[in-house]
């Protein structure tokens, strides 16, 4: 070319334009393309272990009172404001050890592995795959019980909870597995008795963190491997999924993750007819709350309020403020026909309630109570998302993961390593 000026302005346009392509790309799961944001490998890693870490410590700070009434709560520990021991029995869902020091996980956190191990092993997410994965880990429990030998009870008690923990999902599993249609629709009736359940909302962070900063495929991803899920359950697993993939924009802000609600629904629950999105419904009552809460102010604190017990020091206008919105959600909560969309509400709210902050959003979630450890775990995998490992409480997560390691055997750090390995994020 004899015009040189041209030749450097062409240069230009397509220097420019293969820069806007690297920050509007990454490298998509086999077989797909994704138009996502540039993630470079230090941040997806710092988000990662900050969706693993935020998760764990959620699950933790709830377990000692998991299903607690608040009368209870109050009466043993005051108000949570950090880790304690929990004094419980070992169960299939819950802890696998009596009386789990400070930091110790339940069955929240061993989805979240178990999810991880099957990504890592099958990355497309295929829904048949996953139901295969967890057959096979519920017969590799099931030889291990049959071939546990000697007097003493305690492994048999390890191996019979282990095997209970998935017998549950392997019954559902194994008909969708084998395309037995009719099988499938019938085992998924009876799950835990036919209760709709927060099934998948158990293991759909992982997927969003497989499918970072692109929410609405990470809901795609999510919905197909929600098989455990009935009704709008399933819509819940998969915003939540895209909530956490939201979270690992480096970009993002509270609004763009919690506006996943309303932009992301590639399966068209806003068009449900008569009924509407119900996801929706809840994010619309968190906002209510909040909002009411908010215009609270000192003139409105009863002159006889009682401040609970702490380890920490109290605001009690801050303490009136939040009581408040659990009187508003027992009362949208009566009207919840089941556990899910109770969790989702919980963890909305919650958030909202603390505008994205990590410690007020778990005092929020575990005080209210009920399955509080779920509200939690997901509230700290969407929140760890956001901020990263670096900007969660560093002692009482050095602590849990101390524990879950040399307790449990659960390597969080280890395993946010080996999917940060293999993650096909650049």
């Amino acid at each position: 070319m004899k015009n040189p000026t041209l030749l450097f302005l062409i240069l230009v346009v397509m220097l420019a334009t293969c820069q806007q392509k690297k920050k509007s790309t990454t490298q998509a799961l086999p077989g797909e393309s994704a138009e996502t944001v540039l993630l470079p490998k230090e941040i997806y890693l710092d988000k990662l272990r900050g969706m693993l870490y935020g998760s764990a410590l959620g699950d933790a700070m709830g377990a000692p009172t998991e299903m607690w009434f608040r009368s209870a709560r109050e009466l043993d520990f005051g108000l949570v404001g950090g880790l304690d021991s929990m004094v419980r029995a070992p169960s299939a869902e819950g802890t696998w050890r009596y009386n789990l020091p400070a930091g110790g996980t339940t069955d929240d956190t061993r989805w979240k592995v178990l999810a991880a191990e099957f990504a890592l092993a099958h990355p497309t997410l295929d829904p048949t795959a996953f139901a295969h994965f967890l057959t096979t880990r519920y017969r590799a429990q099931l030889d291990s019980l049959k071939h546990t030998d000697g007097f003493d009870p305690a492994p048999y008690e390890a191996s019979l909870m282990r095997v209970a923990w998935l017998q549950e999902w392997a019954l559902v599993a194994k008909p969708y597995a084998g395309r037995n249609l009719d099988g499938y629709a019938d085992a998924l009736a009876k799950f835990y008795g036919g209760e709709p359940t927060c099934a998948g909302m158990l293991y759909s962070p992982v997927v969003g963190a497989m499918v970072p900063a692109n929410p609405t495929l990470a809901y795609e991803k999510a919905y197909r491997l929600a098989i455990f899920d009935q009704g709008y359950a399933r819509d819940l697993t998969a915003l939540v999924a895209a909530m956490v993939s939201a979270g690992f924009d480096p970009q993002a802000t509270p609004e763009t993750v919690l506006g996943v609600v309303r932009s992301v629904d590639p399966k068209g629950y806003f068009k449900s007819r008569l009924v509407g999105r119900s996801a929706y419904r809840f994010f619309s009552t968190a906002r209510r709350i909040v909002d009411e809460t908010r215009r609270l102010t000192r003139a409105d604190l009863p002159k006889n309020f009682r401040m609970p017990r702490s380890q920490k020091p109290l605001d009690s206008l801050e303490t009136f403020r939040m009581n408040r919105a659990f009187e508003r959600l027992d009362e949208a909560n009566e009207d919840l026909p089941f556990h899910p969309g109770e969790i989702f509400l919980t963890v909305l709210t919650g958030l909202m309630y603390s505008d994205f902050d990590f410690d007020r959003t778990m005092a929020f979630v575990v005080n209210y109570g009920r399955d509080n450890d779920t509200a939690a775990a997901i509230a700290g995998a969407i929140l760890g998302a956001y901020h990263g490992a670096a900007h969660l409480p560093k002692a009482p997560v050095e602590r849990m993961l101390r524990v879950n390691r040399e307790t449990l055997g659960i390597d969080l750090e280890g395993m946010a390593g080996k999917m940060s390995a293999e993650s096909t994020v650049r």
